[in-house]
């Protein structure tokens, strides 16, 4: 059921919910807004016509215009959204502290509004929200790859897991994690339509948003790799289903560093196609 409700006494007739409707779900019934026969499975939750509705007479799927928040006017404006992608930096040296559970379950809330192959929303994020739970994974994961180095098994083209293993093990210098108190990973179903992307998707909604907290993440394509190659059992650890697909792992936590400045980038490769 849609629950797809009118409010006749603000509705004015616009049509913009029947317009606006991806799959052409939504008509016009004496004017008033109306699920069209036998089109209610095709919907895809996407709630553009509860968005869009410029007299709050919409609700649908038990959502209202009262529990959603108001958008026009309320956007950063282009030079602040502009300062916050060119001064984002990968952090790797962070505090020892826990962020609060609390602040952690907000990142994931906001990032979960990601947008995702036909809406599918069904994105995993997979959180170690403990430093020493992290410690405990960190320390599983280099034994781990020591045994693969040590059976002669450790692929060639990642010939350098060597060098990071050897540092950590003799020096406590920890390349693959960078000492970050949390981690995140997402995956989705390899059933999704575009699982691999809205994966990604989602962990740079989540990154920018914790750069705006004054939260430092990294992209960890290391341990990315370990997951995904190396010692792929790590999935089961994190509680990753077998039939989703690996998206991408991201260090997070408070960051012991401050950058005062953007940098200049190289000029960006734009191809005009004229036709």
């Amino acid at each position: 059921m849609l629950q797809f409700n009118i409010d006749q006494n603000r509705c004015t007739c616009c049509g913009q919910c029947a317009v606006d409707c991806p799959l052409n779900v939504i008509t016009l019934d004496e004017g008033f807004p109306r699920i069209r026969p036998n089109r209610d499975t095709a919907c895809i939750k996407c709630q553009h016509c509860l968005a869009i509705c410029p007299t709050a007479a919409l609700s649908i799927l038990g959502h209202s215009p009262e529990t959603s928040r108001p958008t026009l006017g309320t956007f950063p404006n282009a030079d602040q959204l502009e300062q916050l992608i060119k001064g984002r930096r990968s952090v790797r040296h962070y505090k020892p502290d826990n962020l609060p559970a609390t602040l952690i379950q907000r990142l994931v809330d906001v990032a979960c509004h990601a947008p995702t192959g036909v809406n599918r929303q069904q994105v995993q994020f997979s959180i170690i929200d403990d430093r020493q739970a992290l410690v405990q994974f960190r320390e599983h994961t280099y034994l781990k790859l020591q045994e693969l180095i040590t059976a002669g098994k450790l692929p060639k083209k990642r010939k350098r897991f060597e060098l990071f293993t050897s540092l950590w093990f003799d020096s406590g210098i920890d390349v693959l994690f960078r000492n970050a108190p949390h981690l995140v990973v997402t995956s989705a179903p390899e059933t999704c339509p575009t699982p691999h992307q809205d994966s990604l998707i989602a962990l740079s909604y989540f990154e920018l948003y914790a750069q705006s907290l004054d939260i430092g993440t990294i992209w960890n394509g290391l341990v990315t790799w370990t997951i995904d190659e190396l010692v792929p059992e790590l999935q089961h650890r994190l509680k990753i289903p077998p039939d989703n697909t690996l998206g991408y792992v991201m260090g997070f936590g408070a960051p012991a560093v401050n950058y005062h400045r953007t940098v200049e980038q190289r000029t960006a490769n734009l191809v005009r196609v004229t036709g």
